[in-house]
């Protein structure tokens, strides 16, 4: 049965950020909310949560999952980034974007993409978000709470409770939050020399880029 944490999303209760913390520390997956919309999060190094939040989504090992990190500089811990992708990223973290970047070392081999070995990753600008991963002191792997047969993710939490109360650890309510998803962004396709590619226009501005469709 999960735990029920309602927080403020700009002002998000430390207590209960702590509790939600823990259980993600003991292998518990939990919806949380984002920048864009609720998501089902885990730790990086727990097979078994990962697996779970496979479960719950629907989806194979060739469903890109996403880390989300706290700033710039883990998310290059867990990507290979050459200087031209890293002007770029700069250019837009923290915000509403994805980046699918190859995938260092430091990303377990079960949560990259089978063939491609790359992995989504965001520095989300939402204060609920940022402070977990703080008290944490590592990424989450991440993925957007859209159920199988739905085409757009659950906004809100008393839904979600009634939904999955038994399948997550624990439901961060910071109240229904906007579906609108991130841009996504290639950068792999920088390698070479070449631009990155749009994968999904969403809520990040391409022109604060210098990107268009």
């Amino acid at each position: 049965m999960a735990q029920y944490f309602e927080v403020h999303p700009q002002n998000p209760q430390p207590r209960l950020l702590k509790q939600a913390a823990a259980l993600l520390q003991q292998g518990q997956v939990l919806a949380i909310p984002t920048d864009s919309s609720y998501a089902l999060v885990c730790v990086l190094d727990d097979k078994n949560a990962v697996d779970h939040v496979r479960r719950i989504r629907g989806v194979d090992d060739k469903h890109l999952l996403t880390l989300i990190c706290k700033d710039l500089s883990e998310l290059a811990s867990y990507a290979k980034v050459d200087n031209r992708q890293f002007r770029l990223l700069k250019q837009a973290t923290p915000g509403p974007y994805t980046f699918v970047l190859e995938a260092s070392k430091e990303v377990p081999r079960r949560v990259s993409h089978p063939q491609r070995k790359t992995i989504g990753l965001r520095v989300p600008d939402y204060p609920v978000v940022r402070e977990l991963l703080d008290l944490l002191g590592a990424p989450l792997l991440a993925s957007t709470l859209i159920l199988p047969g739905d085409e757009i993710p659950l906004s809100d939490p008393a839904e979600i409770r009634e939904q999955l109360e038994k399948e997550l650890g624990a439901i961060v309510d910071a109240g229904s939050v906007a579906v609108k998803p991130t841009t996504v962004l290639d950068l792999t396709t920088m390698d070479g020399g070449g631009d990155a590619t749009v994968l999904r226009a969403g809520q990040g501005d391409l022109d604060k880029l210098g990107l268009s469709l």
